[in-house]
């Protein structure tokens, strides 16, 4: 069992920066791929960005190459989402996902089996 919270969102202007950050707990994430994800009204949720155990595999959802960065800290349970350059339409719920099955990064939300409650993250123009 891993439980993920999330913290870190907010209202944040337009060009400007947040950093989500993923607290796990339950059991080690050493060799747990982790992943963020969104979510928008009326929208389905969507892969933003992964990372494997040691940090060294990292997958981008294109819409946020280059300006979002994920990392990863195993000796203290945590995962990081540095998101700059904010756009409204990153306007979203953001997800800290965990998949205990795979071994490399999955884009599908049915790949993770736990997830956090989520953290808004509201971009004004």
């Amino acid at each position: 069992q891993v439980q993920l919270v999330e913290s870190g969102g907010g209202l944040v202007q337009d060009g400007g920066s947040l950093r989500l950050s993923c607290a796990a707990s339950g059991r080690s994430i050493n060799t747990v791929l982790m992943g963020w994800f969104r979510q928008s009204p009326g929208k389905e949720r969507e892969f933003v960005a992964g990372i494997g155990w040691s940090g060294v595999a990292i997958s981008y959802a294109d819409s946020v190459k280059g300006r979002f960065t994920i990392s990863r800290d195993n000796a203290k349970g945590m995962v990081y989402l540095q998101m700059t350059t904010l756009k409204p339409e990153d306007t979203a719920l953001y997800y800290c996902a965990a998949d205990t099955v795979h071994w490399i990064i999955k884009y599908q939300p049915d790949a993770y089996n736990y997830w956090g409650q989520g953290t808004q993250v509201t971009v004004s123009s």
